[in-house]
């Protein structure tokens, strides 16, 4: 992506070549974080539990899906990095309210939501520096996503695992997928 911005970039190269090292650096971190996390919980479960949990939860249906984003590896390489861009803010954007229920307990997962932060801005940094006039959230009313349904509501213990199982999942999905579009 990098390579690609250094045609439409008004900054200095070595400016936006920095930024998109940063912005990579944030969310590898933030995919590992989630990776870790996942696997920690998916270790906490007994074996029958994880059976059903696997069994149910589909991981093609995050809230963040309704994000229209390349399906394969063909589809991204040929998207704009403005458009690349732009799909990672908004999924990171999209963790922003639900990243408070994975924080709390551990330090790990207290830095979830200041990284989140820290990476939607570098993120707008790349696309103010790619972006040549172009209007880059032309339908942002659209896409205000809700908070993952209902998981906020009071639920019996097997409902809440469910659900802290399908944020976890959703989490790292999307994680991996900012970082396939940085990089």
């Amino acid at each position: 992506l990098s390579v690609v911005s250094l045609g439409v970039s008004s900054q200095p190269i070595t400016d936006v070549q920095r930024l998109f090292s940063i912005a990579v650096s944030r969310v590898q971190h933030l995919h590992l974080l989630a990776q870790r996390l996942f696997s920690d919980f998916e270790s906490s479960l007994q074996t029958e539990e994880q059976r059903q949990l696997n069994k149910i939860f589909l991981q093609d249906f995050c809230n963040s899906d309704y994000i229209i984003s390349p399906i394969d590896k063909h589809e991204t390489q040929r998207s704009s990095v403005l458009k690349l861009l732009s799909i990672s803010y908004r999924l990171v954007e999209s963790w922003e309210f639900p990243s408070r229920s994975l924080s709390g307990g551990s330090a790990p997962r207290n830095q979830i939501s200041p990284k989140l932060s820290e990476l939607k801005t570098g993120i707008l940094l790349l696309i103010r520096a790619n972006q040549d006039g172009a209007e880059i959230f032309p339908d942002s009313s659209a896409l205000q996503l809700a908070p993952y349904g209902n998981y906020y509501q009071s639920l019996s213990g097997d409902e809440s695992l469910r659900r802290t199982y399908e944020l976890l999942a959703c989490f790292k999905k999307d994680m991996h997928k900012v970082e396939t579009y940085l990089t």
